[in-house]
């Protein structure tokens, strides 16, 4: 290497006395390039409007995050922003003591494709919020079961957006907040109604609705006096399921209720349901047997009826306690082991679980063709299944 080195000979004073106009005229023509780029802070806000929404909402988080100045010019992602509908109290109506939040729901999968968080985010949430503390730095404020409160760095983490749930938050004249699960709104379209609305809600057994024009809470008739297990919108009407495993579809407007046809072949076992956009409206319904494996049927909405399906597509059914959600697993990066056509029920913090597919039945039974059921293909172990999941998929 010395040898080489010692190839080049250093130029003379006159060379390099020559080289230095060039010098100079280079460092104009950079300096002069520099003063030719735009600079984009000075758009106009309506172009700057019209980019932001051409952008993934969580690109636009990540962009405030690159300096200040990026941040004053992106504004926070109204996506990501909750809402509320302030409503009376039941069964003592008072007024401000409970609302409906609309919050946004998200999947996180880190850098390593293999860990998934799935919950609610907000701004300004105590549990969860999307935040941006210093520059080059995009945060997820996650609450698990049993731990404080921690901040993860998600700068380099794929986030989706998984749309919206909504949540009945109550407060009690000590100030004490309550928050349940099992509530829907529609709205109330009409000729200069005025953004009315109205809400469905579970509430010890009871089905209530509200009117926003009415501002009431009243038993809803024509449904059964049971718990309701799972409360959707679809296609602009509520569908409800109850504890006897009846199946109603409401309108918003009349407020009737009607009673779908179950589905054929059917067994005991808990009803699941999950709207797939405003694509299709999906039942999953698991088995529930003393002895021999678990497995599950699945079945789409089909007029006033239910019919049996063996394939969801790039879909994933992702069947929480308190809510269902469905995404597309094209969405998730390669080799990140979660593939369409497939269904995961959360466990335990510390259990062991794996994804659902279909297939011909481990034993053979009489006119079952296939079903769904364990696939042992990929394990899932969950870290926490509270009102945030946490699961890694390992292979």
């Amino acid at each position: 290497m010395l040898a080489e080195m010692n190839m080049y000979e250093s130029p003379s004073i006159s060379e390099r006395n020559s080289l230095k106009p060039k010098a100079k005229m280079a460092e104009a023509a950079t300096k002069e390039k520099k003063m030719v780029i735009p600079d984009w802070t000075k758009l106009p806000k309506e172009l700057l409007q019209i980019i932001t929404d051409k952008m993934n909402c969580f690109d636009v988080v990540h962009a405030r995050s690159v300096s200040t100045l990026w941040r004053s010019k992106f504004p926070f992602p109204a996506s990501l922003l909750r809402s509320s509908y302030s409503l009376p109290t039941y069964p003592v109506e008072k007024e401000g003591l409970c609302s409906l939040e609309k919050i946004p729901f998200v999947v996180v999968i880190d850098e390593s494709a293999s860990e998934f968080f799935m919950g609610l985010v907000g701004r300004d949430d105590s549990a969860y919020y999307m935040e941006v503390p210093s520059p080059l730095q995009c945060s997820l404020r996650v609450k698990m079961e049993n731990f404080d409160p921690t901040s993860m760095n998600v700068i380099g983490s794929q986030i989706l957006s998984l749309g919206h749930q909504y949540r009945m938050v109550c407060w009690d004249p000590k100030g004490l907040r309550t928050t349940y699960g099992n509530a829907a709104i529609l709205p109330l379209n009409r000729e200069g109604g005025r953004g009315e609305f109205v809400v469905l809600r579970s509430y010890s057994g009871t089905l209530l609705v509200l009117k926003s024009a009415t501002r009431k809470w009243v038993r809803l008739p024509g449904v059964p006096r049971s718990s309701c297990t799972a409360l959707v919108t679809f296609r602009g009407r509520f569908y409800a399921s109850f504890f006897d495993k009846s199946i109603y579809v409401i309108h918003p407007y009349s407020l009737l209720a009607v009673r779908l046809t179950p589905p054929p072949n059917i067994n005991n076992g808990s009803n699941h349901l999950i709207p797939a956009g405003d694509d299709e409206l999906f039942l999953v319904k698991k088995s529930k047997l003393f002895t021999g494996p678990i497995t599950c049927r699945v079945s789409r909405l089909v007029g006033l009826g239910w019919v049996e399906v063996d394939d969801l597509g790039d879909r994933v059914l992702f069947l929480r306690k308190d809510a269902n959600v469905c995404f597309s697993a094209n969405q998730l990066p390669d080799g990140c082991g979660v593939t369409g056509n497939s269904i995961l029920f959360t466990a335990r913090p510390g259990d062991e679980t794996y994804f659902y597919k279909y297939g011909p039945p481990h034993v053979p039974k009489e006119n079952v063709v296939g079903e769904w059921r364990s696939s042992r293909e990929s394990r899932v172990k969950f870290i926490d299944s509270h009102e945030a999941c946490a699961f890694r998929v390992e292979f």
